[in-house]
């Protein structure tokens, strides 16, 4: 069952400030403003305030209404955005005034780490398709923060080189903006283009009000279809559309010679060149290619709880390579998962959309090969010591302004092993509430012998299909849902994530809101739900049923609070449990400087390594606190136990910390710390681990980034673990530096 916890309650609400319930669109329903984008000559430099001569020539549009929370309402402050380009730069800005200029809410923060603060930004639909928009958005320091919005993806791991500054003033802030052309992709054309386009305006006080300059219609399910258009930009040139980047990485790590014990000795020394480059084709067509790429992890990844989980945890991608044109490969099936790729020697990679065709398709090397093998109730992992050459095709057709239909293509190979995957999908938008979504895949595999054995898969080449499809109502206050998923036991994909196959799920809710119409009120939405959910395997055994029901509070110090109750019928090992629980989750920012909440849940829960149930309770708090403009500490902690007849089984604390100084707006020293201790009762176990296991990971970096890939990283880090319950020891240190410098041509 699905709950919602602080991250993904976030991301709900930063999505309800665009109303980007991005589905296809349906222009029948929707009478567009268009506006006219003047051109210049001019040079412009972005010092952040809009005193040059140009600015009153640009186009000018106010951003008069208030989307949430309240419902198209006046906004209570004035915002203007102005608009002018030359041949090879979008310029932008942005006048936010400010009837209390001493409360903006603005810090120095390093790049896509400023939406707490005020913020304005764009939303540019370049192929208006309404399908898929470039985000630029600056705190009133000019901190970026970018994104690439598309019909099922989010993705805010994309960076563009671009330019922006931003001042506080008497009046409010002002913010000014140089995108190139060549950072974009656009219609190929020398005609004059229309763009679907709009500005927003984040206003954080006692509530965060989003203000735009459309009123939204939410029970149109389309955001980019409502947007305005601009037309114009005429010849709008991307330049010799290639960006160079070479990169030198030196890594060198000592271990201990026996773990905890012994000296120090070299592991390796590692002075590596590495190279990416991007070259625009056309406007719209981009051919990327990365030689002996450095993939260092300058940021650690946060430690998650992996105790009594039965199935394989998710990571984010953060490598540039795979984060470039994300979005043209997502799937509903989840069957690219590019951290499956560890160690690359090589790859090469092309996106692009020409008229209503798109593209994106990739070949790289990997080093070594990292299987999942799923299964009902859950998942094994391993590692193949052999080098595998991974390789996707993903095309997808536009029909109209409603349609979308797709084809994809993994493919892994290696000395005695291959897996592929064939899908076919389609996003279909009947009306402006109703979508269905549909993706069938059929997997192709082949385990070398000893995978075969060790992990008890299928022998000599084997075979299977998935389906996933999903209808959905969306209004303004009253929303519903239908699912289902059908995964064979034999299903693989080995370049996605998928750690469960072998079952058949039906789901279906639904939610109503409601929405204050008064902006000073003390709570802004209410949200009541509730699901329920079938499961069986193949053999039409259930495997899980239950449901759940959830009631949302959004209110004023911009807190959201959720309650939810849970109760399942699951199966395990050939026994059933019936588990029940409640989930509490609870976040506000009572200022600008401090972002606090809390998970809490008490349930039942399977001990899955001994079959049996067990009660469950756990708390996750966390808090980031801004100490001035330039220093800022965030720490969680995750706390969790399970007891078998009230004698306690295991307990598990995990700490996560990150202190961080932001010099300027391109150098800044970061300090991150995740300490985890796990406590097992050992004889309640038939297979009994360690009693007592501790570790700590530290890394401290100092980085410089003069644009996302103009880079230069220095760091330290090390670990520490314990053995035999005794006090914790440095197991192991590196040194790592990072220097790449980015050619724009």
């Amino acid at each position: 069952m699905k709950t919602i916890t602080c991250s993904v309650l976030l991301c709900i609400l930063y999505i309800q400030a665009f109303s980007t319930n991005i589905i296809l669109s349906s222009k029948d329903s929707t009478i567009n403003k268009f506006y006219q984008i003047p051109k210049t000559t001019e040079k412009i430099k972005t010092d952040g305030l809009l005193k040059e001569s140009f600015w009153k020539q640009a186009l000018k549009i106010e951003l008069p209404y208030e989307v949430q929370p309240g419902d198209n309402i006046p906004s209570p402050v004035k915002t203007e955005v102005f608009l002018i380009n030359t041949e090879n730069h979008l310029y932008i800005g942005f006048k936010a005034y400010d009837p209390e200029p001493e409360k903006i809410r603005a810090h120095f923060e390093d790049r896509d780490n400023a939406f707490q603060d005020d913020w304005v930004g764009v939303i540019l639909d370049t192929y208006n398709d309404e399908r898929r928009s470039f985000d630029f958005i600056c705190n009133p320091y000019g901190i970026q923060n970018d994104a690439i919005e598309s019909t099922n993806n989010f993705d805010e791991s994309w960076d563009a080189i671009w330019d922006s500054n931003g001042q506080i003033t008497d009046e409010g802030y002002e913010v000014e903006m140089s995108i190139p052309f060549q950072s974009l992709r656009f219609q190929r054309s020398g005609e004059a283009q229309t763009w679907g386009f709009d500005a927003v305006r984040s206003y954080p006080r006692n509530v965060r009000h989003h203000i735009g300059t459309f009123p939204r219609d939410r029970n149109n399910n389309c955001y980019l279809c409502q947007s305005l258009k601009l037309e114009g930009l005429k010849g709008a040139k991307p330049g010799k559309n290639i960006e160079l980047t070479p990169t030198l990485s030196l890594v060198t790590k000592q271990i201990r010679e026996n773990g905890t014990t012994g000296d120090f000795n070299w592991d390796y020394k590692k002075l590596e060149p590495g190279f990416t480059g991007k070259w625009g084709i056309t406007n719209n067509i981009v051919l990327g290619t990365t030689l002996n790429p450095d993939f260092s992890q300058v940021e650690a990844d946060a430690a998650l709880n992996d105790v009594n989980e039965p199935f394989a945890l998710f990571f984010p991608e953060k490598r540039p390579f795979f984060t470039e044109g994300s979005d043209f490969f997502d799937t509903q099936l989840n069957a690219i998962y590019t951290r499956s790729m560890r160690e690359p020697e090589w790859g090469v990679k092309i996106t692009g959309k020409e008229k209503s065709h798109t593209i994106g398709a990739y070949v790289v090397k990997d080093q070594i090969t990292n299987l999942i093998f799923p299964g009902s109730e859950g998942s094994d992992s391993y590692t193949l010591e052999q080098k595998s050459i991974n390789s996707v095709v993903r095309y997808k057709k536009d029909f109209g302004n409603k349609y979308t239909l797709g084809l994809l293509y993994t493919g892994r190979e290696g000395d005695d092993y291959f897996n592929r995957v064939y899908g076919i999908d389609g996003n279909l938008r009947f009306t402006d509430k109703d979508r269905v979504s549909l993706m069938i895949a059929g997997s192709s595999t082949q385990y070398p012998e000893k995978i075969v054995s060790d992990f008890n898969q299928p022998d000599d080449k084997f075979s299977d299909a998935a389906i996933d499809f999903a209808y959905s109502h969306n209004s303004k206050h009253f929303d519903y849902f239908l699912s289902y998923e059908n995964y064979g036991k034999d299903y693989r994909s080995d370049q996605g994530f998928v750690p469960m196959v072998g079952y058949k799920e039906y789901v279906g809710g639904a939610d109503y809101m409601w929405i204050s119409d008064k902006t000073d009120n003390w709570w802004s939405n209410f949200i009541l739900g509730g699901n329920y959910t079938y499961m069986q395997n193949q053999q039409n055994e259930l495997l899980r049923r239950g449901f759940e029901t959830e009631f949302v509070y959004i209110g004023v110090l911009q807190s959201e609070a959720a309650l939810t109750y849970v109760y399942e019928r699951e199966l395990y090992n050939g026994e059933y449990f019936n588990q029940k629980g409640w989930h509490f989750y609870y976040g506000l920012n009572p200022n600008g400087n401090i972002r606090c909440g809390l998970n809490l849940h008490l349930s039942d829960r399977i001990d899955y390594s001994n079959t049996r149930l067990g009660d469950q309770f756990g708390f996750t708090p966390f808090t980031t606190i801004k100490f001035g403009k330039r220093f800022s500490v965030y720490y969680g902690h995750t706390y969790d136990q399970l007891n078998i007849e009230k004698e306690n089984l295991y307990k598990v604390n995990i700490s996560n910390a990150t202190l961080k100084y932001q010099f300027t707006k391109k150098l800044f020293l970061r300090t991150i710390l995740q300490y985890r201790d796990y406590k097992y009762n050992v004889l309640l176990y038939e297979d009994p681990p360690e009693p007592h296991v501790k570790s700590l990971m530290s890394q401290v970096v100092l980085s410089y980034k003069l644009n996302p890939q103009t880079v230069f990283f220095l760091g330290y880090s090390d670990n520490y673990s314990n053995s035999n319950a005794t006090k914790l020891i440095q197991t192991d240190r590196s040194f790592f530096m990072k220097i790449g410098y980015a050619f724009v041509l």
